[in-house]
């Protein structure tokens, strides 16, 4: 899957929490939304945007890097970035639920990373079938 195909195919199943993900739409879609991140964060400073922030140590008024064009293109690929997620971990057939294993410290960043790069599940699996069309498991069943 391509760059523009895994945007796409994001963008199409905005709030789709159903099916599953590639590795490379999900990185791909990951890429994508830093690069738009980044370019909003450039924007957000050249129109002067940029939220600030008074540090009481200094008495300097700081900026933060980040403005309303930030916020809302962040507010706007936060769902589909989610549910990119979602589809990947069922992709290695996991729950959707085990996301929340980030929040145990360092060991469940560590361990969503290796099942966002590991291979998913040749043929189908509990949440659909392989969305890279390979196997032929269900075929034959």
């Amino acid at each position: 899957m391509g760059f523009g195909e895994a945007i796409s195919s994001c963008l199409s199943h905005y709030a789709s929490f159903r099916g599953r993900a590639s590795r490379s739409e999900y990185w791909f879609f990951n890429l994508f939304f830093i690069i738009c991140a980044v370019v909003a964060s450039i924007i957000d400073r050249l129109l002067g945007t940029a939220f600030t922030m008074h540090n009481p140590m200094t008495g300097a008024v700081q900026s933060l890097g980040y403005g309303y064009v930030y916020a809302v293109v962040a507010l706007g690929l936060f769902l589909p970035l989610l549910t990119a997620t979602v589809r990947r971990l069922h992709d290695t057939n996991r729950s959707g639920w085990w996301y929340f294993i980030a929040l145990v410290p360092l060991i469940g960043a560590i361990l969503l990373l290796v099942w966002y790069c590991s291979k998913g599940t040749d043929g189908g699996n509990d949440y659909g079938s392989d969305p890279l069309g390979g196997g032929y498991g269900d075929t034959f069943s």
